[in-house]
């Protein structure tokens, strides 16, 4: 954003409502239904063509532990996460909170309770922000297809969308995060999207909001890829540790700690967020796998979440064995393949007034030139696992040239 720019008033409120969001960084995307009992990824009911009337009696038998979200917002704290985000009701049309405009809640079903309130005070009580994903498509709602070529259909559907919307909005005191998804099959004109937003907004005015109704909204939602926005738009990659967002038995495809860390490296790196899923089994217990692997990022984030928390869109790029983030003109060197006692960052243009690797903050020798900054004297192994950490002071915002480099080095 150019700096004489002046702000309107909408500007500046997106500002302020969105300044703890970029602080924060890191997220906990929770995916949780009916799926979860089939245990073959949350598009079962579509992929595998299962009727309404039979998927229904899935909510017979979900009837998960009381309270099981105080593991995930315990779970999600110790990763280093500040806020998580819940499916309140996903594409199977099944909703976790209790709503007046439907029997098909878990309030009404086997359950027998507000899931989504059990989340609520389970998050507020490890101080994390509270987001509430809600999907406007709808496999279940006799409406839900039909919709797009009946227009009293989509009066009825709208009508059920926006009520569920507010009751949302109103039961569960104050919200920061409303993740839509999937706007089949209407037009955000169709959805009255702007009119549900601006209702969304008069109930939680500090709300954030993204762009899945296709409306813009506060920010964009790049999915399980890492894509940066151009600066001035908020973004926030959101990604599975498997391949599956809901529970799924076979899935085996996880990710590994350094893979995770690395992305969310980068999404810090050109401004954006990382909001990282778990997919609960039935019972609402977490895969041993994805507590295994967050339990590892945690304790990467307990010694270097300074790096990423806050961190602000930073111009170093190239390395082939290090990533980096930035917060005013201190540059962070993630190292995630460490080379050795001796290596160079090239293309650095702004003067190095120290070097430090982290935690501990020992001492790094390094010289410096016009194409390169190159270290020296340290560890012959990697001193850390996953990612190592060095911290470079510089004289001013770091800038990284690698065409300068190509052009003017001697030949």
């Amino acid at each position: 954003m150019a700096e004489n720019k002046v702000l309107t008033p909408e500007e500046k409120d997106r500002i302020r409502r969105m300044k703890w969001w970029h602080q924060a960084k890191f997220g906990m995307f929770i995916h949780w239904g009916l799926y979860s009992l089939i245990g073959r990824h949350e598009w079962a009911m579509e992929n595998e063509g299962i009727p309404v009337a039979e998927y229904e009696k899935l909510a017979k038998k979900f009837n998960p532990k009381p309270n099981a979200a105080r593991d995930w917002a315990k779970l999600a704290k110790r990763a280093g996460m500040k806020y998580m985000v819940m499916t309140t009701k996903h594409h199977e049309g099944f909703c976790l909170f209790d709503t007046k405009l439907t029997d098909y809640c878990a309030s009404k079903q086997a359950c027998g309770r507000d899931l989504v309130a059990e989340y609520v005070n389970a998050a507020r009580e490890q101080g994390l922000r509270i987001g509430f994903y809600y999907s406007l498509m709808d496999w279940h709602h006799p409406d839900g297809a039909k919709c797009a070529k009946d227009e009293a259909a989509r009066k009825r559907f709208v009508k059920y969308i926006h009520g569920q919307v507010r009751e949302l909005m109103t039961n569960y005191g104050k919200i920061d995060i409303l993740w839509y998804d999937v706007n089949w099959p209407l037009t955000p004109e169709q959805w009255e999207a702007a009119e549900m937003n601006r209702m969304v907004r008069e109930l939680q005015p500090d709300i954030i909001i993204n762009n899945r109704t296709g409306l813009p909204e506060d920010f964009s939602t790049p999915e399980q890829h890492v894509r940066g926005e151009p600066e001035g738009r908020a973004w926030e990659a959101c990604m599975t540790m498997n391949d599956s967002w809901g529970y799924h038995k076979a899935d085996d495809a996880w990710k590994t700690p350094k893979r995770i860390l690395r992305n969310l490296i980068t999404c810090a790196r050109d401004g954006g967020n990382y909001l990282l899923n778990i997919g609960p089994k039935p019972d609402g217990s977490v895969p041993e796998e994805s507590v295994r692997i967050l339990n590892t990022i945690g304790g990467w984030m307990d010694k270097y979440g300074h790096t990423i928390y806050g961190a602000e869109r930073c111009n170093v790029k190239r390395s082939a064995f290090a990533n980096f983030t930035r917060k005013g003109n201190t540059l962070y060197v993630h190292v995630y393949f460490w080379p050795g006692q001796e290596w160079a960052i090239g293309g650095l243009r702004t003067k190095v007034l120290s070097a430090k690797l982290l935690p501990k903050g020992e001492p790094v020798d390094y010289e410096q030139d016009e194409f390169r900054v190159k270290f020296s004297g340290l560890p012959e192994e990697a001193p850390d696992n996953p990612i190592s950490v060095l911290e470079l002071e510089c004289a001013s915002v770091p800038v990284q040239d690698m065409v300068f480099v190509r052009m003017n080095r001697p030949r």
